[in-house]
C-alpha cells in the first residue's frame, strides 16, 4: 500500500553485510513511499553487487519527485554493470536538485564511470554535485 505521509528517508546501516537480497527488500519498501524528495542511504562496506545496485537504480528511478539523493555506497563490489544502473535510475530524476554520490572502491572502471556521466547528465535541474569515486581504476578515458 502506498505511503503518502513520508517525504525523506534516511537509513544509516554500515558494515551490516546487506547484500543483494537486504537492498531488494529495502527497495520494495522504499517504492512505497510515492511522494519521497529526499533519499538518504548509508550503505557503504557491505555486499552489494551488480543485482543490488540493479535493485537500487530500480528503486531510484521509482523516486519521480525526489531534489535529494544521498548513496554512500564506498566498498562495496558492483562494478561497471552495477553503476550503470545506479546511473539509469538516477537519469529519471529530473527533479533532482541536490546529488552526494559515494562510490569508492567499487571497482567501476572507465565504461562505468561514462555510463554513471550519461546519467547524471539527464538532471537538468541539478544544481549540486558531489561525486567520489576513487580507487575505481577510472583512468584518463573514464575522466
Amino acid at each position: 500500500m502506498p505511503n503518502e505521509l513520508i517525504d525523506s528517508i534516511s537509513l544509516f546501516n554500515n558494515w551490516k553485510q546487506i547484500d543483494d537480497n537486504g537492498v531488494k527488500n529495502l527497495g520494495e519498501e522504499i517504492s512505497k513511499c510515492v511522494t519521497l524528495t529526499s533519499l538518504n542511504l548509508e550503505l557503504y562496506s557491505n555486499s552489494i553487487d551488480e543485482n543490488g545496485a540493479k535493485h537500487l537504480g530500480e528503486v531510484i528511478s521509482k523516486c519521480v519527485n525526489l531534489t535529494s539523493l544521498n548513496l554512500l555506497l564506498d566498498w562495496n563490489k558492483f562494478g561497471e554493470n552495477g553503476v550503470k544502473y545506479l546511473g539509469e535510475g538516477i537519469s529519471n530524476c529530473v527533479t533532482l536538485t541536490s546529488l552526494n554520490l559515494h562510490l569508492d572502491w567499487n571497482k567501476i572502471g572507465e565504461n562505468g564511470a561514462k555510463y554513471l556521466g550519461e546519467g547524471i547528465s539527464k538532471c537538468v535541474s541539478l544544481t549540486y554535485l558531489k561525486l567520489f569515486l576513487n580507487s575505481n581504476s577510472i583512468g584518463d578515458n573514464g575522466a
